[in-house]
């Protein structure tokens, strides 16, 4: 997840994914996923800004909803 950052020397990331079923709103597995991203951040020095959901005309931001 992390290997283009560190090649092009990244100073950060988003991180952005898609529900096809419309709901934006993150499941148990995207929370524990985002947890061990923003823990790996601190390993590798590549701060992760947000993760996106989007849905169907909508979407749901880890930061907006102070949950990074």
């Amino acid at each position: 997840m992390f290997e283009g950052a560190l090649l092009s020397s990244a100073a950060s990331v988003i991180l952005l994914h898609n529900h096809p079923s419309g709901d934006p709103d993150p499941s148990a597995e995207d929370r524990e996923v985002t947890r061990k991203l923003v823990e790996a951040e601190r390993l590798l020095g590549v701060p992760v800004l947000d993760h996106v959901i989007v849905g169907d005309g909508a979407f749901y931001s880890f930061r907006e909803r102070r949950a990074l």
